[in-house]
């Protein structure tokens, strides 16, 4: 009655150097993409910023004055803002662009006679392609096998119902290859595999397929944060609107007070420019990309990156067991027969006894042939070792699968003995109690059979029932409830526990994420792996008990409960819908078709990327690649460090404007000498830029990341306390700089000089400023240990270009500076440590607002 599990029909399929060579002559499996942001593109969305406008109408405004040079010089700083705009967007373009790559559907096909998961878009004409259920299909396929097939081809035809697949082999192939229709033996790019599993080759790919011609577009990757995006929005709108009507003020003064028009426009210009905080737009998209790209390499890809600023706000996160927890590397560790024979398999073991021998051949019967699951890989790896005698049988042929349902927890495999005959063997395995159910048996033997369930759970082992049937006829039943089965025996996995989880799980109990497992296995299995894990739990919830309750009763039962076991994926929606409700911010996995639902209920879906199902991946926001719990942990890490970033990116540049627009509007007010132009502006402006950009995105994490209490997912970016500890930043900046122009005013100093003396010391101050603001919960000694090369890479440039502005007379003629000496220099070095002193004395009265 035996049948090898190595036996499975062998296709060897492509080999790789014929793959490599279709997939150079025919291209990717994927669509063209126009919406492509090219540098060309990115250079006509820059040429609309405001900024940018400033900048060109101030060159005018030196051209009409008869000023070649300056309005050069503006020119060429408005062309440097476009390249390091350009620059920086297509960095973030090109990071957009792998991230795409990474959300592509993932195919399992078999090469060179082995398995192996590659991204969609390498899969080529003449692949042979796996298939499960929830798989998305990569392309146009004729099927090969087809147990139970049913896919959601809504996408190409609109209709919701999903249709029958048979294999190419049971029926003529018609003359048109088109998708709709039941028991056709093709499977189209795009749809879904609602039910069943199978074996395909690969007719068409990419535009070939029926929905690239169509045209439509199967995958869309949102790139936006909305709520940070409106937020800075609308401060960028404020600060214009403020900006504005200060610098048409202003110009209007000038215009009545001094008179020359064109002076006043240039002095509004600058005035204006030194108001409009336009980096906050482009630092946010800049942040948002360069955050989802360091999380991708934690093997965590978030799809849409919204979920990074989410991540931070998790209070709960609930996960499976299997592969997450777990290691999802299943070996069969125990088996017990019907009449209650016990068999601990070790490398001590010679031989097999009969019995147990007939419980692992059921079992990997009842597998799929090709198995992917771990469960059945443990299945048919025991059932091909020499402990396991079987009698060589005839070449069986699968003749129908039962898949399992959410009332029946068990799938059955229906065998026919020989090409001629009728006569079939039905394997099958599943819950135990499933497996009762389906042999029938008797109240009492069902009671004495849980007990000894829950004693092999109590040691960690996942436990499936084994049954056996025969039938002989023309027509196999509708369900597998119609067969009588006789039960075989108990079958004890174990999955041993991650290495890394237990301090995974005091890291989240220490940043205040209470850490709930959510599994299918049974309480005594559950309650073995969450001490393991080190969770806190005083008893198992159970999904019988999950069933008796109202809405009321889940909410309040949620507030404690960390383990739940026996659990139906529709359950798991019930339980983040009552932790929502509960006003918790909850981070969920899963990795099955019917997860999908929680998945996409959750405030951020986590998707498995090695088991997970296409369906459940693009129900989520973030995709683990490696299956890993501790990945989680670090993507909820670097979620933190990046919004971390981001806030101290942004109270830097509010910071920064203040003293620049300060000591543009000073002169105007008080009728003192004009000292900075649009020229000075922008040299400022490209200062900041990739100050930010560069030095504080790449800024490593808090020491106390992972010992605050989550943020309030409401929290606004600016917070009251950050507005108002970047204004007393600036305006100290601004005291001391504006104090040492006046002073240099009342000595008497050549104005050229003092431009030069007031500049100096104001970039110094924005020096300082960048080192008060890299740590908001540690000291300034603190922050100079912590390695950053971007800073070390941004203040060389900054002195770099200090010092040609004052060593190269042209510049120092363009910026119409004078010579300083040294003891100006000492002032312009004491002016940004000064700053830098007081505010980290500050910062200490400060510090636990500033704590996101």
């Amino acid at each position: 009655m035996s049948r090898s599990a190595s036996s499975t029909i062998a296709m060897p399929g492509l080999s790789e150097a014929e793959a490599q060579a279709r997939l150079a002559t025919e291209g990717f499996n994927e669509m063209p993409r126009p919406s492509r942001r090219t540098p060309l593109r990115i250079a006509i969305e820059v040429v609309r910023e405001p900024m940018l406008a400033l900048l060109l109408g101030g060159g005018s405004v030196y051209l009409l004055l008869g000023d070649l040079q300056e309005a050069l010089i503006l020119l060429a700083f408005a062309t440097l803002s476009v390249g390091i705009t350009i620059v920086q967007e297509a960095r973030t373009e090109r990071v957009l662009e792998a991230l795409r790559d990474l959300t592509s559907p993932r195919a399992l096909v078999i090469r060179d006679g082995e398995r192996k998961r590659i991204a969609g878009r390498e899969v080529v004409r003449g692949d042979t392609v796996v298939l499960g259920e929830g798989d998305r299909v990569p392309a146009d396929i004729v099927l090969i096998q087809s147990r139970d097939i049913q896919t959601d081809e809504s996408l190409l035809t609109g209709e919701s119902v999903p249709v029958r697949k048979i294999a190419a082999r049971d029926a003529d192939l018609p003359a048109q290859c088109r998708p709709g229709g039941d028991d056709l033996p093709f499977a189209f790019s795009g749809s879904l595999i609602v039910r069943g599993s199978g074996i395909g080759e690969v007719l068409a790919t990419g535009p070939l397929s029926q929905i690239g011609a169509i045209g439509q577009s199967l995958s869309t990757m949102d790139t936006e944060a909305p709520r940070l995006r409106r937020q800075t929005k609308r401060l960028v709108g404020i600060f214009a609107l403020v900006g504005g009507a200060v610098s048409v003020l202003a110009v209007v003064l000038y215009g009545l007070l001094r008179g020359g028009w064109l002076d006043a426009v240039l002095a509004g210009i600058a005035l204006g420019m030194s108001m409009l905080p336009e980096e906050f737009p482009m630092v946010l998209t800049i942040f948002m990309a360069m955050g989802a790209w360091r999380i991708s390499q934690a093997r965590v890809l978030t799809r849409r990156a919204a979920a990074i600023e989410t991540l931070g706000s998790a209070t709960v996160l609930c996960t499976d067991k299997t592969g997450t927890l777990t290691e999802n590397r299943m070996t069969i560790a125990e088996m017990r027969t019907a009449d209650g024979k016990l068999l601990r398999l070790n490398s001590s073991n010679k031989e097999m006894p009969a019995a147990f021998a007939e419980l692992v051949e059921v079992g990997a019967l009842a597998s799929a042939e090709i198995p992917f699951d771990p469960m059945e890989r443990a299945f048919h790896k025991l059932a091909q070792e020499p402990l396991a005698k079987r009698a060589e049988g005839a070449d069986w042929k699968l003749a129908r699968a039962y898949g399992l349902r959410p009332e029946l927890l068990a799938m059955s495999n229906a065998w026919r003995l020989s090409a001629e005959g009728n006569d079939y063997l039905i394997a099958a395995k599943g819950s135990p109690e499933a497996i009762a159910a389906l042999c029938r048996l008797p109240a009492d033997r069902v009671a004495s059979l849980k007990d000894v369930v829950d004693a092999m759970a109590t040691e960690g082992l996942r436990v499936l029932g084994v049954a056996r049937s025969s039938h002989a006829g023309d027509q196999l039943p509708d369900k597998q409830t119609e067969f009588e089965f006789e039960f075989l025996g108990l079958v004890g996995l174990a999955d041993p526990l991650r290495a890394e989880v237990p301090d995974a799980v005091s890291n989240c109990r220490s940043a205040g994420i209470r850490v709930i497992m959510i599994t299918g296995d049974y309480p005594a299995t559950a309650r073995a792996i969450a001490r393991g894990a080190g969770l806190d739990f005083n008893d198992v919830v159970t999904g019988e008990e999950l069933k008796a309750q109202d809405d009321a009763a889940l909410s309040a039962r949620v507030k404690t409960a960390t383990v739940f076991a026996r659990i139906m994926p529709e359950q798991k929606l019930a339980i983040v819908r009552a932790l929502k409700a509960n006003g918790e911010i909850v981070a969920m996995t899963g990795d099955g078709v019917n997860d999908a639902p929680s998945l996409k209920a959750a405030d951020i879906g986590i998707a498995m990327g090695g088991r997970g199902t296409d369906v459940a991946r693009e129900a989520s926001s973030i995709v683990l690649l490696d299956d890993d719990f501790g990945s989680i942990v670090k993507a909820i890490r670097l979620g933190r460090r990046i919004y971390d970033n981001l806030r101290k990116a942004m109270g830097f540049i509010l910071a920064v404007h203040v003293p620049i627009a300060g000591l543009a509007l000073l002169p105007l007010l008080f009728g003192l000498p004009i000292l900075f132009g649009p020229i000075h502006i922008a040299f400022l402006e490209m200062v900041i830029d990739p100050v930010c950009s560069l030095v504080f995105e790449a800024e490593t994490e808090e020491d106390d990341t992972m010992r605050r209490a989550p943020r309030h997912p409401e929290a606004a970016l600016f917070s009251r306390s950050l507005i108002a500890w970047s204004v007393v930043q600036g305006l100290l900046a601004f005291a001391l700089v504006a104090g040492i122009f006046l002073v240099a005013l009342r000595w008497g100093m050549p104005e050229n000089e003092i431009r030069a003396l007031t500049f100096f010391s104001l970039v110094l101050t924005i020096v300082g400023l960048i080192f008060v603001n890299r740590t908001f919960s540690e000291s300034l000694l603190v922050a100079l240990i912590r390695p950053n090369r971007s800073l070390a890479f941004v203040v060389v440039v900054v002195a770099a270009a200090l010092g040609g502005t004052l060593a190269w007379p042209l510049a120092s003629g363009l910026f119409q500076f004078g010579p300083l000496h040294l003891d100006d220099l000492a002032v312009t070095l004491a002016a940004g440590l000064a700053v830098l002193v007081c505010l980290e004395v500050l910062k200490h009265f400060w510090r636990d607002g500033l704590k996101a």
